[in-house]
């Protein structure tokens, strides 16, 4: 059953006439969604350190934004999670995914870095995979100067930050295993976050039709999205860069946590790259909130379970990157 403040969440959303984000331009739909976080989202908690830097990719300078949990030392180097927001690769950024952000650095002791990609349709596929690729090896390049231990390096994301984290992780194993020759910067990912993930961009899986409509992420907007980052005619969405949930080899991968939610219409994905992790030998955990829509652990200003999903994060991550 959908949990009773979600179902208060989408019934004041249906009441206030909300306009759907397929019906947006780009512009539009990242303009609502900074907006709407201030309804929805708690309070951004203080850290030690938020830092704005820049990286340098193939498409030219990334921005990135730095944190460092309350309590840390100065000169303490940290293990750190590379983080990539969601938005379905045409909105978000690093201002609405600074509380989360923010959440996750002081619940597992650890420095956040969260990458501000390339948005689509103004840079389509594989744009935000080379951005997000190039910011993680530079923070690993970097990590003494930033007080950073990049031995202790995750990935982590929520919906289309999620697919960029399975992909950043599956990319990263295959030039650590390439051999000599393949680049300066080789980080080896400890653990991947992997938040409502899409991991196969072909939208098949049963809770595509099941949760299709009325919660939220409809069947329309996912189709929004996906026509931005990849047109159904492009050819791409077999592509393992877009649909890691089709690479044929999901061995010799860190760690995941894999976190679902009931009535969105990418739980299947998830459920299924985290069966497909597990079978191909790679330690991972699923958890699903049942009674949840996607997105939801942005919400905890409004969804309680949201806070409980964070905290469940956050301990994963301390584990996980523990020395």
């Amino acid at each position: 059953m959908l949990h009773p403040q979600a179902r208060v969440l989408l019934d004041l959303i249906d009441q206030r006439g909300l306009a759907p984000t397929h019906t947006l331009t780009p512009r539009q739909a990242r303009d609502l969604y900074r907006e709407r976080r201030f309804f929805t989202q708690p309070e951004a908690p203080p850290v030690a350190l938020v830092r704005e830097l820049s990286a340098t990719g193939p498409h030219g300078v990334i921005p990135l934004r730095l944190y460092r949990p309350l309590g840390s030392a100065n000169d303490a180097r940290l293990p750190v999670l590379v983080y990539f927001h969601g938005g379905g690769w045409v909105i978000g950024d690093l201002d609405t995914h600074d509380t989360l952000c923010r959440q996750l650095a002081n619940g597992s002791g650890c420095a956040v870095v969260s990458v501000d990609y390339r948005l689509a349709p103004e840079h389509r596929f594989p744009s935000a995979v080379d951005d997000c690729l190039a910011a993680t090896q530079w923070v690993a390049r970097h990590g003494v100067e930033l007080g950073l231990d990049a031995s202790r390096l995750a990935v982590g994301g929520d919906s289309a930050g999620g697919n960029l984290a399975a992909v950043v992780t599956l990319l990263l194993r295959d030039v650590a295993t390439a051999g000599p020759g393949q680049g300066e910067a080789r980080p080896v990912v400890r653990f991947q976050l992997l938040i409502y993930p899409a991991t196969d961009m072909r939208c098949v899986a049963p809770s595509h039709t099941s949760n299709g409509q009325g919660y939220l992420l409809t069947r329309d907007t996912i189709d929004y999205f996906c026509g931005h980052y990849i047109p159904a005619d492009a050819g791409d969405l077999a592509d393992v860069k877009a649909s890691p949930l089709l690479h044929p080899d999901l061995s010799d991968l860190p760690p995941a946590l894999v976190l679902t939610a009931g009535y969105d219409p990418l739980r299947d994905e998830g459920l299924h790259y985290a069966q497909r992790l597990t079978e191909a030998g790679v330690r991972t955990s699923l958890v699903c909130f049942e009674r949840q829509i996607h997105g939801f652990i942005l919400m905890g200003r409004v969804l309680d379970e949201a806070n409980t999903a964070v905290a469940l994060c956050a301990d994963e991550l301390r584990r996980a990157l523990a020395a």
